[in-house]
């Protein structure tokens, strides 16, 4: 990191100088890359930026037109100061037109009221810097050295999320294209308040190029994703794009980008025979020899995989009881719990599931049972469990009996679907802008508006009347869902287009 203006005048040799800011005093946390002295009234056409200009005023123009234009080109070309030595050129102060420039264009002015050596200067600055770039090249080296270990050992995006949240200090986000959060750190602060309304804090998140600091946000941003084609963000909270943040953000989603190469779907950590089953954490066998060990055997049965939402474990563990059925149960997350039957024959399964159902529900329409296809073997089993997963989490109301995947149609197929990158980008590309749009008015919500015009067949009365507003305002807003996406609202095809959409949209949220 290059010291600040700021820093520079604290250094011993400059404080020797007796220093007086006259003007620019916004700049004093400039970067100084270099320091330059020099008594000629051009030196601007030889510096790149970020040099502190050392001067005793001899080579500069005696006229105040000269002064200004002086000034203004060292503003131009991206000096970060000048200091003017006294006593040469000018005994008590500096002439009026070079401060007052100096301060309109946000350019610190020193006066050095006592002789200094400009050596002795350049040197401490000098040695600052270089002190600062060999921090920096070991800080890279370290964190090149972390994330290529994280790499070898096949770590998870937990892991190399936090990794990257120790080395930066601040809280770190991985997140997929649809703004959804896939691994986090908090780096030791809350949690709750990180994520709180993600999605709509992440689309107001907009840096320019694949790499870059969102000031307003204040959050760092790179794309995630190898072989061109992106499936990720990952974002940083730090104060600017800083070399050593933009270096480990970089290399953090490079070996997130590795890892999904590797292993497109990290397992998680799990608890049951259930959850083993479902995500490949111990081969089929064990599965099945442990499972027969429990008084569950799974060879030579019709297998039936459900899922219960929210996560009845328990009760579902007591129906079973009840009924004399054997079956693994496990809780699944937080939302949802997994059974999975083990019938003797497949023509027991309509039976057992309407008595499962109305043993479990008693009366509650709210639970959600969704059941997968019944299959033959455990090596199959899994395939049942995860189609009734997705099926679980298409259905928004409630529903009686047991759902299948025949009973979700469109927004079942669009679930199974959701984490394809593809359809992620098709969401963002119809859209994307009016979701931008939204995270910046959160009070107009014209996503909602879309959504009642779409279910309503295009009716545009029936759907102002739903959505409670005049037919004058919701023509407006019409019009302005037609601006903002670029969209033909009366043609079919783009309805449809749209209308898919934000079926895939809801699969995301839900």
């Amino acid at each position: 990191m290059f010291p600040t203006v700021r820093e520079v005048l604290a250094l011993e040799p400059v404080r020797n100088g007796a220093p007086r800011i006259v003007a620019g005093e916004c700049g004093l946390d400039q970067a100084v890359r270099w320091v330059h002295s020099s008594e000629v009234p051009d030196i601007a056409t030889l510096l790149r930026g970020g040099e502190l200009v050392l001067t005793t005023g001899i080579g500069l123009p005696p006229d105040d037109a000269g002064l200004r234009r002086y000034i203004t080109d060292l503003a131009e070309v991206g000096a970060c100061g000048l200091a003017v030595e006294m006593g040469r050129r000018y005994a008590q102060r500096l002439p009026a037109v070079l401060t007052r420039t100096a301060d309109e264009l946000g350019l610190p002015l020193v006066e050095l009221h006592r002789g200094t050596p400009f050596v002795a200067i350049t040197e401490a600055v000098h040695s600052m810097i270089i002190d600062a770039q060999l921090a920096e090249l070991r800080a890279t080296e370290e964190i090149h050295q972390r994330f290529t270990e994280l790499s070898v050992e096949g770590a998870g995006p937990a892991e190399v999320v936090a990794q990257a949240a120790a080395l930066a200090g601040a809280p770190v986000v991985l997140e997929n294209l649809s703004r959804q959060v896939l691994a986090y750190d908090a780096a030791g602060g809350s949690a709750a308040l990180l994520l709180a309304s993600w999605e709509a804090h992440s689309r107001a998140i907009r840096p320019a190029g694949r790499t870059g600091h969102d000031a307003q946000s204040g959050w760092l941003v790179t794309a995630v994703g190898a072989r061109g084609q992106d499936w990720g963000r990952l974002l940083m909270r730090v104060p600017s794009a800083e070399a050593r943040y933009v270096i480990l953000i970089e290399r953090a989603a490079s070996t997130l980008a590795l890892g999904r190469l590797i292993d497109p779907d990290p397992e998680g950590p799990q608890r049951t025979l259930l959850t083993a089953l479902i995500n490949h954490t111990m081969p089929v066998e064990d599965v099945a020899l442990r499972s027969r060990a429990l008084g569950v055997p799974l060879e030579r049965r019709h297998l039936v995989g459900l899922v219960i939402r929210p996560a009845l474990a328990a009760e579902a563990e007591r129906a079973l009881a009840e009924m004399s059925i054997k079956g693994l149960v496990g809780t699944l997350d937080a939302m949802s719990a997994g059974v999975l039957l083990a019938l003797r024959d497949a023509s027991d399964e309509p039976e057992v599931l309407r008595q499962f159902a109305e043993r479990l529900r008693k009366g509650d329409r709210s639970i959600v049972i969704a059941a997968g296809e019944g299959v033959r073997s455990p090596r199959e089993a899994r395939q049942s469990l995860v189609e009734a997963a997705q099926v679980a989490a298409v259905v928004r109301h409630p529903v009686a009996g047991v759902v299948r995947l025949t009973d979700v149609r469109l927004p079942g197929l669009l679930h199974m679907l959701r984490d394809e990158p593809q359809l992620q980008t098709f969401v963002e590309r119809e859209l994307g802008p009016l979701l931008a749009y939204d995270a910046h008015h959160p009070r107009e919500q014209l996503l909602g508006v879309l959504r009642v015009y779409l279910e309503c067949g295009r009716n545009k009365s029936a759907a102002a009347e739903h959505s409670h507003l005049s037919r004058p305002a919701f023509y407006e807003r019409l019009a302005k869902i037609r601006k903002i996406l670029g969209a033909d609202l009366d043609a079919v095809p783009v309805c449809l287009s749209l209308h898919v959409a934000l079926l895939a949209l809801d699969a995301w949220r839900s």
